[in-house]
């Protein structure tokens, strides 16, 4: 990656960071940030759009739903401080991806290797459900990190918003013949142009996590079969 795309990945994250768009949005994220929880009571959060993370140059982009209230809304990066981020990075960790299992806070020493994450939205949403006007607002960031982006290979959008989303962005940008979105699930793969396939994955939260619906097992393969196929 060229220090120019690096420096244009990290403008891009600082228009993220000021975004207010989206007053619903701004204003739930502000209130969690000043009333906090109980846990956190101690912690100052970081109460602002939450920006995107990892290796400039990387191959694979992972794209959550938004930030947790208490996770990245708190700490301030994505996937960080909730138990998402410890199914994901663990997963990640054991494919190549991390440098280690657990993203805590900001200052832990996470690193990603040929990995980037992002989100369909950057702000936390009430009861973790975005409208839909709210997702439009927060397109045009993710358009661009797929320009930026110039190694992308495969996408993993984490749950059915993050999926379609990130269809969404390649059909925008031309980046597909498929006139359909795909069908989203587990493990799915779909060949989206002959250098880039999107992969579907359920998301690791705990609503899918406590039950069963996603095992630690079923995350580790999506990321396993992707470090093959980059591999390959």
């Amino acid at each position: 990656m060229t220090p120019r795309a690096s420096a244009d990945v990290f403008s891009l994250n600082s228009a993220i960071v000021a975004c207010r768009q989206c007053p619903r949005l701004v204003k739930w994220r502000e209130d969690i940030a000043r009333k906090k929880t109980k846990r956190f009571a101690g912690q100052e959060y970081w109460g602002k759009a939450v920006p995107s993370f990892g290796d400039a140059s990387a191959r694979l982009m992972v794209v959550g739903l938004a930030p947790a209230a208490h996770g990245g809304n708190r700490t301030g990066r994505v996937f960080t401080g909730d138990e998402s981020a410890n199914w994901l990075y663990r997963a990640l960790h054991k494919n190549g991806f991390a440098n280690q299992p657990n993203s805590t806070h900001r200052g832990d020493g996470l690193k990603l290797n040929d990995c980037y994450i992002t989100a369909v939205c950057h702000c936390a949403p009430p009861q973790n459900k975005l409208l839909l006007k709210e997702i439009h607002n927060c397109r045009p960031f993710m358009l661009r990190e797929i320009q930026l982006l110039k190694n992308l290979r495969i996408i993993v959008g984490l749950g059915k918003v993050g999926f379609d989303a990130s269809f969404d962005c390649l059909r925008k940008l031309g980046r597909t013949a498929l006139k359909a979105r795909p069908k989203f699930g587990h493990g799915v793969s779909y060949r989206i142009n002959d250098s880039l396939t999107l992969v579907g994955c359920y998301h690791p939260s705990q609503q899918n996590t406590f039950t069963g619906k996603l095992t630690e097992r079923m995350l580790d393969n999506v990321f396993r079969s992707a470090q093959k196929t980059l591999e390959a």
